[in-house]
C-alpha cells in the first residue's frame, strides 16, 4: 500500500512538472512578443511625443491617440520612402551612404529579412540533390546571380535550431529545386523545429513528387 502511495506521488510530481513544462513554452513565445511590441510602441510613442511637442501640441493628454497617428505617420513616411529609393535621388543617397564602413555589410544583412525583393535578389527557398546519396536537402539561394563556377549557383544550408550559421556550396542548376510556396520565414520556422513540423505542414500543403518543383533555370525563365 505504501509502495502504491510513493509510485502515485511519484508519478503526480512528473505529471505537475509536464503541466509546468508545457505551460511555459506555451507561455514563451507569447511573452517574448509581447515584449517586442510594447518596446515599439513605447519607441513609437517616445518619437511621436517629441514631434507634437516641437510643433506645439501636448500628447500627454491623449497617448494613445497620439501614438496610432503616430504610427499611421510613420506607415506613410515608409511608403513615401519607399517611392523615394526607386528614384535617381534615392539612388545617389544610397551610393552616399555606400562609401561609409561597414554600410554595406549592415544592409545585406537586413535585405535578408526583406521579402519585398525581386529578381537576382529574392530569397529563394530550394531543394537540393547530391548531399546525401538519393535524398534532398532544403536550403536557401540569397540571390540567383551564376556563381563564378559555370551553370552553378551558390546555396545555403542553415544549422538547426540556431539558424545562424551554416555552410555554402557552389551547387549545379540541374540538381536545385525552387519550392515557391516557401519564405524566409517559413524556412526559419522549419529550422527552429528541427524537423519535428515538416515544411509541407508549415506551408500547409499537400506533399508533392520532386518532378513537380521547378528546377532553377525552368524558374528563372518563368
Amino acid at each position: 500500500m505504501l509502495e502504491s502511495i510513493k509510485k502515485f506521488l511519484s508519478h503526480g510530481k512528473s505529471h505537475v512538472f509536464e503541466i509546468i513544462i508545457k505551460g511555459l513554452f506555451w507561455l514563451a513565445p507569447i511573452v517574448a512578443i509581447s515584449i517586442i511590441i510594447l518596446w515599439i510602441y513605447n519607441k513609437i510613442s517616445a518619437v511621436t511625443g517629441y514631434l507634437f511637442q516641437i510643433i506645439g501640441l501636448n500628447p500627454q493628454n491623449f497617448p494613445f491617440i497620439w501614438t496610432i497617428v503616430g504610427v499611421c505617420l510613420l506607415i506613410f513616411i515608409a511608403y513615401v520612402i519607399g517611392i523615394f529609393v526607386e528614384t535617381s535621388l534615392g539612388d545617389f543617397v544610397q551610393r552616399l551612404y555606400s562609401k561609409i564602413p561597414g554600410y554595406g555589410t549592415i544592409k545585406e544583412l537586413i535585405n535578408i529579412f526583406n521579402t519585398s525583393k525581386s529578381g537576382e535578389k529574392k530569397v529563394l527557398v530550394v531543394l537540393i540533390h547530391g548531399f546525401s546519396k538519393e535524398d534532398y536537402n532544403i536550403g536557401l539561394m540569397y540571390s540567383t546571380k551564376e556563381s563564378i563556377v559555370k551553370d552553378h549557383y551558390t546555396v545555403t544550408l542553415s544549422m538547426t535550431p540556431i539558424p545562424n550559421g551554416g555552410y555554402m556550396f557552389e551547387v549545379h542548376k540541374s540538381k536545385i529545386f525552387v519550392i515557391q510556396e516557401a519564405t524566409f520565414d517559413s524556412n526559419l520556422q522549419y529550422l527552429l523545429s528541427m524537423g519535428v513540423k515538416s515544411m509541407a505542414e508549415i506551408l500547409k500543403i499537400e506533399p508533392k513528387n520532386i518532378n513537380e518543383f521547378k528546377n532553377i533555370e525552368e524558374y528563372l525563365k518563368s
